[in-house]
Parts: C-alpha cells; structure tokens; sequence
C-alpha cells in the first residue's frame, strides 16, 4: 500500500476529532472541520479562503518595491528579503510563471494592472534577454541576471554566462503567444515564432540519457553543460523532463499556421514520444530548478506532465491509469508526513530539496482535483481540497507567500501559486466565492474583460470557445456581437448559454461558434 493510502486511511479510520491544541503553520493558526482535518485559516467558506489569499499575493507582487536599477525587485531576484536585497538573480521561469498566473487571475477579475504588469514584464524581458542572431541558439532568452542589478540577463545561475535553458525558452515562448493573443501585438507573436524556430530546429530523438532538447546549452557554441567530472556532468546538462509549456508552443503556433508549422509539428511529436518511452516508464522527473547542480528529480515536472495528460486524454492509450502512475509517484517519492494527523498529504519540492513547497503542494491539489473531475473520484477531490487549504497557511496578511521554513521564493510564492487556485475553480465552479462574478474558465484566451455592477463584457481570441463563469446570479440577458443568445441550445446549436444554480448564486456555461464579443446583463 502507498504512502497515501497509508496516511488517508488512518485518517479515515480513526476520524481524527479537532485538535486541543491550537498549532501554527507559517503564519496562521492551524483551523479543522468537526474531524479535524485541516481547512483555510482565512475562512470556512473555500471560495473566499482562496479568493483571498490569490488577491494578497497579487497585491503584494504588485506594490513590491523598486531596487536601485529602477526595477522591481522582481525583476531582479527570485528570493524575497525585506529588509535587504538578496545576492541571487531571478528564477528561470519566473517571467514565465507570472505571466501565465495573471493571464488566468485577468480573466477572474479583470484588473488593468494585472495586464499591464504582464506586457512589462514581457517588454523588459525579451529587450534584456534574447542570445544574438550570431548563436547557435539564436533569439532565445537567457534565464539569468548573472549580475544581479545590472538590469540584463545574460547566462545561467550554476554555469555563467552565456549558457541558457531551452525548457525555459519553450515556457517564455508559450506566454509570448498567449500574450499576443490577447493584446495582437505582433511582437509577440514574432518572438514566440523565434524561440519555437530555433527549439525546434534542434530538436532530436533523444533517449534514456538525453532529451530532445538539452536542459543546459552553451547559446553561442551549442555546446550541451560542461564536463567538469566527465561523462555524468554531461548526461545532467543533457536531460530534463519540463516540456510541456513548449510542447503547447508547436502545437498552438502550428494551429494558428505561424511558422515553420511542419517542423512544429514534427517536434511535438517527437517530444511527446519520447516522453511516453522514457520519463513515462522510468520516472526520471527531473531536472528544473536553477539553483541545483546535482541530479534531482522534481514534483514540478511530474504533476506538470500529469496534467497534460488529463487535459489531453486522446494523446494516449490509457490516460487514467497513465496519470494516476504519474501523481502516486510524487506520493512514494515526495510526500511530507508532518501534518498527517490533519488528513492531509503535503509534497517536498524535490529529491535533492527535500522541503514541503506553497506551490508544489496547490499544484498536486489542482491536478488531483482535475484527475477527480474525469474520473469521478470524489476520494482524490478531498485529497486535493486539503491539499489547497494547506497551502493558504502560507500567505501572510500582507501577500508575503512563504515556504514553512520561512523562506519566500518570488517564483513558488507568487507565479507558480495564484494559477492553482483559478486551475482548481475551472475544475470545480463551486470552488469560486459565491458573492461575486468572475470568469473562470475559457478554451480560447480573454483579451478584454470589465465587471460592472450590473454587466459582464468580456471578448476572446477564438470565435469558437466556450466559457464558464461563477455568477452571483442568473442573467437577465445574454448576447454575442450585440445579437441575443438563447439560454439553451434547442433554437441555435451554435450559441447559447445554460445555468446551474447553485446554493447560492450558480454557474453559467456559454457555447459560442461566430462572435467573440460577449455582454451579460443582470
């Protein structure tokens, strides 16, 4: 029996009451339901407990202060210290990782400045970062600022200068091509179309030892990590299992016909064989995280790559079982067991770093509530809520988002945070506050979206899409491009909207196949 199981099944067996005494977890007091398993220490009520804690790190992102370069310290550092600057660079996708939670966090309350903040983050970023045409690897950006306010990014952390990380490339890529779908600035679009072009192009079979793209590449020469202690230094620089952000990139660039679509083609499927016939079978998740020199396999890949099964079961033989595979084995390799006695399964971050993470944990509660809405596993979608109101004990009042060992990392706490909780809304609609309007899930991408008193408008980029949102309640009308839709689909199979009302409030669910401009009225 696993270690899950394990731990669930005492805590199903001996209904552990509330605890006598009150233990803290970070910041909060630790708060339990009538069998003392653990719930949000903001609030009773999910919806609100992760509303709230989304919007602190938001806020706390949004007001953090400007280094001496004229930055803001986000820009400079992957490790928050409040009363001084910390010697570190940024995080390798920690552009990338705040661009895709504000995508979705845009769309959930529609703030212009979350908008702005991404296309300066982008702006800043591609005019600071990109290797030059001369490279081997062209027009892709370096993942850090070996000298840390000196406003440029220019190599990796461990290596130096020079060397880059094309599984970060492929993530900065996808958020490009996002980001152009919601301003259509072609900019955008061209740096995305740059970066797949040259992934692409070195792009190769790979096996046990090496992926099809390297994890560590001297840009200029196209020299794979350096072999300070032989063949084994090479094998690490060779080999990482984080592509799925660039697997998105071939795919959504080839669906929109941009770039060299056959060639994006072609490597997308021939990442996603390799990772069928190697990290699949072999669970060899790793590497990710900049900061380590030694092997280590990683949560972030696994669950990532996990979820990329789920959200596309026709890829593979046996999506279920496949999946499953890949979420115990986080469970036998990572699992926390310190607050066990609170029904709660907390995962490490990885092997070589072997500490309960903020992020890593809501990501492992998003995907086993993904994995419950496709199966009908209501036992995993109790895993997995648990799983997100730990993770709230990690959010100060201020924004402040700590790991339990007081350490706030600007990637885990902030960009790989907020989308776990709008991920797990889009799962489970009732999972969103029920006193308030929000968009909460899209097949296409939100380019506009104001919430007013009385009225929604939102536009998307795809005139075919599909939308749900979390509505206090029913709307009096409805319509596409100032044409009215119908509440069912019985007159027009095309467009129309439907409602399930919930104890408070309910869920709409919109199908649209011409238009992209949506107003609803209440």
């Amino acid at each position: 029996m696993n270690k899950l199981a394990v731990l669930l099944l005492f805590v199903g067996v001996f209904e552990i009451a509330a605890q006598k005494t009150v233990e803290k977890l970070s910041y909060h007091n630790i708060k339990t339901d009538k069998e003392g398993k653990i719930l949000p220490w903001y609030s009773d009520d999910l919806g609100q407990a992760y509303d709230y804690v989304i919007n602190l790190t938001w806020k706390f992102w949004d007001s953090m202060r400007i280094d001496s370069n004229g930055l803001p310290y986000y820009m400079n550092h992957q490790v928050w210290k409040r009363d001084k600057n910390d010697p570190r660079g940024i995080g390798g996708d920690q552009i990338s990782m705040a661009l895709s939670s504000w995508r979705l966090l845009y769309a959930y309350n529609g703030n212009p400045k979350i908008l702005e903040n991404m296309k300066f983050m982008a702006d800043y970023y591609l005019s600071h970062s990109l290797s030059s045409k001369e490279c081997v690897w062209p027009n892709i950006p370096y993942p850090y600022n070996t000298s840390v306010l000196s406003g440029v990014y220019d190599g990796d952390m461990i290596l130096g200068k020079g060397y880059t990380q094309p599984d970060k490339a492929g993530s900065f890529g996808y958020e490009l091509l996002n980001l152009y779908k919601i301003t259509e600035d072609t900019k955008y679009l061209e740096a995305a179309t740059d970066i797949a072009n040259t992934l692409s192009k070195h792009v190769v079979a790979g096996h046990q030892y090496q992926s099809p793209l390297p994890y560590r590449v001297d840009a200029l020469t196209g020299e794979v990590g350096v072999l300070k202690d032989g063949e084994i230094e090479k094998i690490k620089y060779a080999y990482t299992t984080n592509w799925t952000s660039t697997m998105y990139l071939f795919r959504d660039l080839s669906a929109i016909k941009n770039g060299k679509v056959e060639q994006f083609k072609n490597s997308y499927n021939t990442i996603i064989n390799w990772m069928k016939t190697y990290p699949m079978k072999t669970n060899k998740w790793g590497p990710f995280f900049e900061d380590v020199g030694l092997w280590s396999d990683t949560q972030i890949n696994a669950v990532t790559f996990a979820e990329f099964v789920l959200m596309n079961p026709n890829e593979f033989s046996d999506w279920k079982k496949e999946s499953f595979q890949i979420i115990d084995w986080v469970y036998e390799e990572l699992i926390n067991e310190k607050w066990e006695s609170y029904g709660v399964a907390v995962v490490n971050e990885q092997t070589h770093y072997r500490v309960p993470g903020n992020s890593h944990t809501a990501r492992q509660g998003s995907v086993e509530l993904l994995y419950a809405s496709k199966t009908g596993d209501e036992f995993r979608k109790g895993v997995g809520l648990r799983q997100l109101n730990w993770a709230t004990y990690m959010v100060n009042t201020d924004g402040e988002n700590t790991y339990p060992n007081n350490e706030t990392w600007l990637t885990d706490g902030y960009g790989d945070y907020v989308r776990h909780y709008l991920k797990a809304m889009s799962i489970f609609p009732e999972l969103a506050p029920a006193n308030q309007n929000h968009l909460i899930k899209t097949s296409s991408i939100v380019k506009f979206i104001r919430y007013s008193a009385n009225k929604i408008e939102y536009e998307v980029f795809d005139k075919t899409s599909s939308e749900v949102l979390r509505l206090k309640s029913k709307p009096k009308k409805v319509s596409i491009n100032d044409k009215p839709l119908n509440e069912s689909g019985k007159l027009d199979k095309k467009n129309y909207w439907s409602w399930v009302p919930l104890n408070k409030g309910g869920v709409m669910n919109l199908v649209h196949k011409s238009g992209t401009k949506i107003k609803i009225e209440f």
